[in-house]
């Protein structure tokens, strides 16, 4: 099928979604008073200039007359999940997490729940939560929007217990985040993604079941399934033009290209942000289940994990506190962000 859904039908996909999710007013919380404890979650092998960066935080709240942070460094046994319960249960409120695609994801995992507010400092070559809600590149940036007390209540998504903010996918978008290695990304950025999906164009389809919600199963010939939480990729890319972070649904893209051709429309499609894109089906829901003819590689927010037959993504609404710019002017949580100027 070469449509998006339309308004109706995609409204009905989304049927029996969570409904006791917060108002928006809920959602946002932008508290002055006095200072909040804070602490860093860092990846040493992502993050190069730990000594300056640390420097760099510690004096911009000082500035702000808050206290010194408590210091977390992530492990190849714990990506971030242990050390943000830690903090939180040490007693953190804002917790600022410095590292790449996975180390956010993996904070956002020990996070999810609690009371504590995330904040982003981007590192590494993906940064894809903080691509689609405009969060700075500069950590002193990163540093002072948190202070200012910008805060928004977001949903996520789960498999198996995994909790992932942006998105998960089976199929094509797997495959090429698992070609693309560390080295290659270090040396050449975002252009490692290109080369690697350019490998797999020609791999072979998979048959899949698709059931949203309590829906019946749609049955699909797929080159991927892609689940969002938000809509931007790499180089911020809008795939999932509707996708909102925080309506207790996840938006789904079906993608069936089956030659070049058909991948070069889908490109154009998406990159000219076309209402209908060629190839490309789009569903929302807040239970999606996908299940494959035979194993296929899976990624949470460009973490792959192992190899399954069958995907079941659940949301959790208002799971996450985010330190974003002011969202309570504006629903766009992109609103006051320099990247939007």
């Amino acid at each position: 099928m070469d449509t998006n859904l339309n308004e109706g039908a995609h409204a009905a996909a989304g049927a029996g979604a969570v409904s006791d999710h917060p108002e928006p007013a809920d959602r946002q919380r932008v508290k002055h008073g006095g200072p909040l404890r804070t602490a860093v979650v860092v990846n040493p092998a992502r993050v190069e200039g730990l000594r300056g960066l640390r420097a760099t935080i510690e004096e911009a709240l000082a500035e702000a007359g808050w206290p010194g942070p408590l210091w977390f460094e992530t492990t190849p046994e714990d990506p971030g999940a242990g050390q943000a319960r830690r903090a939180v249960a040490e007693g953190a409120e804002v917790v600022f997490v410095s590292g790449g695609d996975g180390t956010v994801r993996s904070c956002v995992e020990g996070l999810a729940g609690t009371e504590a507010a995330l904040a982003v400092l981007p590192a590494g070559t993906g940064n894809l939560l903080a691509t689609n809600l405009g969060l700075p590149d500069d950590p002193t940036e990163g540093v002072r929007l948190a202070v200012e007390r910008g805060r928004h209540l977001l949903d996520i998504g789960e498999v198996d217990g995994q909790a992932f903010a942006v998105m998960a996918g089976m199929g094509f978008d797997a495959k090429l985040l698992e070609d693309a290695s560390t080295t290659l990304k270090a040396r050449i950025g975002p252009l490692a993604y290109v080369l690697s999906a350019l490998k797999h164009l020609r791999d072979r389809p998979m048959r899949v079941k698709i059931r949203i919600n309590d829906g019946p199963p749609l049955r699909r010939r797929a080159r991927s399934v892609i689940i969002g939480n938000v809509g931007r990729l790499q180089g911020g890319v809008r795939l999932l033009a509707n996708a909102e972070p925080d309506n207790g649904q996840l938006d789904v893209a079906i993608l069936t290209p089956r030659h070049l051709a058909h991948w070069a429309a889908l490109a154009w499609g998406v990159l000219r942000r076309h209402e209908h894109v060629p190839r490309m089906e789009v569903l929302r829901g807040s239970h999606i289940t996908v299940t494959s003819d035979r194993d296929q590689p899976c990624q949470l927010d460009g973490d792959i994990i192992e190899p399954r037959q069958t995907l079941a993504v659940t949301v959790r609404p208002a799971a996450l506190w985010l330190c974003v710019y002011q969202p309570d002017r504006s629903p766009d949580l992109t609103e006051g962000s320099p990247k939007k100027r």
